[in-house]
Order: C-alpha cells, then structure tokens, then sequence
C-alpha cells in the first residue's frame, strides 16, 4: 500500500443544511444521541433547504419525506433524517426532489423542510446526519459549529 493511497486520505462530508452543527450525542433523541444507527452531526438548521453532503445514488426516501439514505461514491451509507418524530407529519412541510436510483452530487439541493410550519407542531427540527455503515471507515472527526448547507465540512474520515 502507497503512501497516497485512498485508505490513508481524509474525505469529507458536507454539511447538509445551514444552521448549527452539533455532536449526533447532543440529539434531542435517544436512538440517535446513542449512535444506535451510526455515528455523525446533527444540525440545528436555521434554513430549510437540505443539500446533498456527498456524490452518490440515492437508495431510499422515506414516503413521509422526513428521511432520505445516499450510498457515496466512496460506499458510504449516509442518512439524513430531517427532524425529529416528522415521520408523523406524513410529508407535510416537506417538497422533494430527488427519486430513489437518482445521482446526486454534493453541494446540490436535494430537499426542502418548511422549518416555521414543523416548529408550529411543536417538533424539534434538529436533523442528523449519520453515516450507518461505519466498519467502511475509521478515523471519524465531526466538526461541530456554524455551517453552510453543500459547503462547509462537517464530518472528515478515512476509509477502512
């Protein structure tokens, strides 16, 4: 194995929404606080646009819009769930555009979460994003602070 070789360089993900990102610990739910579907950032987003963090397919959308899944380029399987209990808002104040089987590339609008109208049901709009695949990397460094959604880096790994 090189000195270069692809094991041994720090790749990136992207911050998936503007706002403040926070450790996946500090998620306002259990399931996620406790890394029980992968490790990562959860942002505290103060714009409802959602970008793609990374190039890659797009395997599943949830029918209620609160969660979508990419498998990167790289093999990462990469969730994003936007908000927290949204499932039973069964995809209202959400607007999609993206379609399981679809190639997105990082830094590209993927969703759209209507942050006032979530906020008046009363649900924490506090999104994760996980990777849940973690024996592909070793490594994992969040960035946790202020973030532009498809700009700022959030997450740094290394591939196993």
């Amino acid at each position: 194995m090189g000195l270069f070789s692809k094991s041994k360089q720090w790749l990136e993900l992207l911050s998936p929404m503007t706002g403040k990102v926070i450790p996946v610990e500090q998620c306002p739910d259990a399931v996620f606080a406790g890394k029980v579907l992968g490790d990562g950032v959860a942002v505290i987003p103060t714009d409802g646009r959602v970008y793609a963090p990374v190039d890659g397919k797009v395997v599943q959308v949830a029918h209620s819009l609160h969660a979508f899944c990419i498998v990167s380029d790289d093999g990462l399987e990469v969730l994003i769930h936007l908000g927290m209990d949204t499932v039973k808002l069964d995809g209202k104040g959400f607007t999609c555009h993206i379609a399981v089987g679809q190639q997105v590339h990082r830094g590209e609008l993927v969703m759209e979460m209507d942050l006032p109208f979530i906020m008046d049901q009363g649900i924490p709009t506090v999104s994760p994003c996980i990777i849940t695949n973690l024996e592909m990397i070793h490594n994992l460094k969040p960035l946790p602070g202020n973030a532009t959604g498809g700009k700022t880096t959030v997450l740094t790994y290394q591939l196993s």
